[in-house]
């Protein structure tokens, strides 16, 4: 099999036409480039130049290889400069995954930095409702990192990023306007907006209710935290979501959970040593969570 080094002393020789200009021309020593043409011409099986007594001259088959050799060395250096420019972070492709609620929430600034700063650098964003199913989508090599809340299992290595309360969501006027926060106890009976069993957050409400003997009446079910929010906010019945999911201005009764109830956010990465996604999680962890402050009708909390 040719060598990158044997082409680079095939060209070297037909340009100069004498074996000492092309050692020099390559830092190698003149039997070095002899020994290289030697080798290119038994797997060519002809010649590639003619050995005169002062010099050589190019045959056409050493022409031929010659023009073809340029074209194989310039993509070579193309090859190498490419991975410098991917593992430096400056170009590549990086496929993102995350849980539908962060995407506004948590990544968009960082995207937006990114698209300014790393112009090479190609975004794919594709956005769940179940941790799980984001997890399938990273192990089937499909996307290179996924942020969200904390998946059942996964094989790729993941970090915590931070934790983001569990809210209470209800309309304008509900008797939950009164109070600063609520108990779990004071969530019994109420009509809920709870989530199709796509989403992961309908075992998650499942479980909460189970281990806090909380009798939930589901009035109907969505996939989306946000649209739930948004039924709840409509007096529909009320809904537990993560504070990522409240990104509408809609008016609305909002209240954390007494005891205070958070989720982790995590980011799971397909290959730890895909330079591009190390990057990116570093921007993330520098930024942080954003800060947990929402407001309802005229009234604020802080998380």
């Amino acid at each position: 099999m040719t060598t990158l080094r044997a082409l680079q002393c095939l060209v070297a020789l037909i340009d100069s036409e004498s074996v000492t200009e092309a050692a020099a021309m390559l830092h190698m020593s003149q039997s070095a480039v002899s020994h290289q043409i030697a080798g290119l011409e038994r797997e060519l099986g002809t010649q590639v130049v003619e050995r005169l007594p002062r010099g050589v001259r190019p045959t056409a088959a050493g022409r031929a290889a010659a023009n073809e050799a340029r074209t194989a060395l310039q993509a070579a250096a193309r090859a190498i400069e490419t991975g410098r420019q991917v593992g430096g972070g400056r170009a590549g492709r990086l496929r993102i995954a995350c849980s539908e609620t962060m995407t506004v929430w948590l990544l968009a600034p960082v995207l937006k930095d990114w698209s300014r700063r790393r112009p090479e650098v190609r975004l794919d964003l594709a956005e769940f409702t179940s941790a799980d199913r984001m997890t399938e989508h990273i192990a089937a090599g499909e996307s290179d990192i996924g942020v969200g809340p904390r998946p059942t299992t996964t094989a790729a290595r993941i970090e915590l990023l931070g934790q983001e309360p569990m809210v209470v969501v209800a309309a304008c006027g509900h008797r939950f306007a009164a109070k600063s926060s609520v108990s779990v106890i004071e969530l019994a009976d109420e009509p809920f907006v709870h989530y199709d069993p796509a989403n992961g957050l309908s075992s998650w409400l499942d479980e909460f209710a189970a281990q806090h003997q909380l009798s939930t009446m589901p009035v109907l079910r969505t996939r989306s935290p946000r649209t739930a929010a948004q039924l709840a906010a409509s007096g529909v019945g009320v809904a537990i979501v993560p504070i990522s999911a409240l990104m509408s201005q809609t008016a609305r009764i909002v209240r954390h959970l007494d005891p205070e109830v958070r989720r982790d956010v995590t980011v799971q990465i397909g290959n730890p040593a895909d330079s591009l996604a190390q990057r990116f999680v570093a921007d993330l962890r520098r930024r942080g969570l954003p800060c947990s402050v929402v407001t309802d009708h005229k009234c604020e909390i802080g998380a």
